[in-house]
């Protein structure tokens, strides 16, 4: 990037501020991998990172001198800006129309004979909300490109769709980059949102440079989404789409981990010790799932697959524990909740159904805790991955790079890590409950030569593709197409 700064834009940042009682602020920092694999470019590169104020404290750090402040850890003098939106906009654009309508299209949640309904309400949020909420963040970028405006702004995630449109429209000169997380899916699918609002999507996505995916599969879907419902000029073999006289390239990297930095933290203090009382309860097979309570994570069929294998394979009864840390996610959305209350009665039939005074086969625990997910990570036999669909899944990379038992994956088809590693994890179907269960006992008794080969090559992969390679192939990307040389990970140009 020569020197040049990023202008970086997502809906929640590296850091927020609250309250510390006192008067005085503290610091909280994003346990997103998004914000992780981010805060890792601004190692390199000066950005600043524009996101929405969300706590109470973000709002008066951002009523302060200038609206801008130093980033807390972040390198080459980051600087974050918040973008203040009032609750009832916030609350229509997020939890009306981000979360769920445009979350639950894009991961193929809804049940389309009864959902969703869309009414005066949604297209409400939708005119009041959503399109309100872009607006705000692209006048907090068009401010920032009038004292840098020859940086490059890197906008991430289905939050944000609509805002290149008006940055473009105000800064046509701009650089535009944007990143979608998530899954993309085919273009009938998207013919839930009518035309004027799925339209506004595709058109402000296609304002920018360059719109990337985690996979070419993502990568393809948006393609014929564009050709489909906007009658777009695909060129399939350059990935680029041609519309209204500008043409967006179209990319796919996937993302990834910070391997040496992760596997560091396997020797953490606080992972030792949550480790020491893990290994205490131990018995002899373990089974392990790491996941936010989220309807795309399939946690109920793969406990009901759990329960089909203890059904056919009696053996394992009392010597195999289901260890699922699972992190509430959502809960002001109706949906959410009533699906923690599903999980949680599924796996008390189940416990109830197998277990007895001195075993329960299923260990569920709702919290969010790191160190104890490390500790499971170190230590799974099987590492189940069953998401309907996941734009990435970081959770797949993360447990398989620090396992010490050459542990097996069990991975969906449909989630984005199966790009990379699905060659060396058991692949199964996400909605077929018998071939999870089958699964299960493969993994169980597969010779141990035959572990480790797949281990030894998921790692290898991880280890190769870590998260600085995705940095350095949107660098690439840009410098390309601006025809400049780009900064390094290792900081040369």
């Amino acid at each position: 990037m020569d020197g040049r700064p990023l202008i970086l834009v997502s809906n929640r940042g590296p850091v927020g501020f609250i309250d510390d009682g006192a008067g005085g602020l503290e610091v909280t920092r994003s346990g997103g991998g998004l914000a992780t694999a981010l805060t890792g470019l601004t190692d390199l590169v000066p950005a600043i990172w524009i996101s929405a104020a969300i706590e109470a404290g973000d709002f008066r750090v951002a009523a302060g001198p200038g609206g801008a402040f130093p980033l807390p850890g972040a390198g080459m003098a980051t600087t974050g800006r918040f973008v203040v939106i009032e609750p009832e906009v916030y609350e229509r654009y997020y939890n009306v129309v981000a979360n769920p309508m445009l979350w639950f299209i894009q991961h193929y949640l809804w049940d389309l004979s009864t959902v969703p309904d869309i009414r005066a309400e949604e297209l409400g949020a939708w005119d009041d909300g959503y399109l309100v909420a872009n607006e705000l963040f692209a006048d907090a970028v068009v401010e920032s490109l009038a004292t840098n405006p020859d940086a490059v702004v890197m906008l991430h995630d289905y939050h944000l769709y609509t805002a290149p449109g008006s940055i473009r429209a105000r800064v046509p000169d701009a650089f535009l980059h944007f990143f979608v997380h998530i899954p993309w899916p085919q273009p009938d699918y998207w013919r839930v949102l009518p035309p004027h609002i799925r339209e506004a999507v595709l058109e402000g996505l296609l304002a920018n440079d360059i719109v990337a995916f985690h996979t070419h599969r993502y990568a393809r879907n948006f393609l014929l989404t564009c050709e489909d419902l906007l009658g777009a000029e695909v060129d399939d073999d350059a990935m680029a789409v041609s519309y209204r006289g500008r043409t967006t390239a179209v990319r796919h990297h996937p993302i990834s981990i910070d391997a040496h930095r992760f596997a560091a933290s396997a020797a953490d203090d606080a992972v030792r010790a949550e480790e020491a009382l893990f290994l205490r309860r131990r018995r002899r097979h373990l089974v392990v799932r790491v996941d936010r309570t989220d309807l795309s994570k399939n946690i109920l069929r793969g406990f009901t697959a759990f329960d089909t294998f203890l059904d056919r394979h009696p053996e394992f009864r009392e010597d195999i524990t289901f260890f699922a840390l699972l992190q509430p996610s959502r809960m002001d959305v109706p949906e959410y909740v009533e699906y923690v209350e599903r999980i949680t009665a599924l796996v008390s039939h189940i416990n109830t159904k197998h277990g007895n005074t001195d075993w329960m086969p299923i260990d569920l625990r709702f919290e969010s805790n790191l160190p104890l997910a490390i500790a499971a990570y170190k230590h799974f036999d099987v590492m189940m991955v069953n998401a309907i669909f996941d734009g990435m899944n970081l959770v797949a990379k993360e447990s398989m790079l620090v396992n010490e038992r050459d542990g097996v994956l069990i991975l969906s088809e449909n989630v984005g890590a199966f790009e990379e590693i699905g060659a060396f994890s058991l692949a199964v179907n996400p909605f077929d409950i018998e071939a999870q269960a089958d699964a299960l006992h493969q993994a169980l008794t597969m010779p141990h030569a035959e572990r480790r080969a797949r281990a030894d090559a998921t790692r290898d992969v991880i280890r190769e593709n870590d998260v600085a390679k995705w940095l350095q192939a949107q660098m690439d990307d840009i410098g390309d197409m601006r025809g400049r040389a780009v900064i390094a990970p290792d900081g040369s140009a």
